[in-house]
């Protein structure tokens, strides 16, 4: 079992969800149960794969979990596309936030591929 807090992609979500909860008090109050709500889910959604993934036992099921975190991960690029698109999210804003969602993205990828040389070995 591994300690989330020891992983420098969880902090790094973990920030961006803080950021993305500021951001999205900025949209429109019709959007509190719609989108809204579905970006900041998928941003927890994230860094709470993450986590849940440290507390199981095996590489395998950690490699599952942090699948499901860079699905989340790929979903929230697209909510976030569709917030700036809609005017919500201003695109220099998105444009930080879009580019720190990368990062996280490079390093799920780059996690999953050193965890399947790790069980290829």
């Amino acid at each position: 079992m591994k300690d989330f807090r020891d992983l420098h992609v969880w902090e790094r979500s973990h920030q961006l969800t803080l950021a993305i909860y500021a951001e999205t008090l900025k949209f429109p109050r019709e959007e509190l149960y719609g989108l809204t709500s579905q970006i900041r889910r998928r941003a927890v959604s994230v860094g709470a794969n993450i986590a849940e993934g440290c507390g199981k036992t095996g590489n395998n099921e950690f490699q599952r979990y942090l699948q499901i975190a860079a699905g989340s991960a790929s979903e929230l690029d697209y909510e976030l596309f569709l917030a700036k698109d809609l005017g919500y999210l201003p695109k220099t804003d998105h444009a930080r936030i879009a580019e720190e969602l990368s990062q996280i993205r490079k390093m799920l990828s780059s996690l999953l591929r050193k965890l399947n040389v790790d069980r290829n070995c």
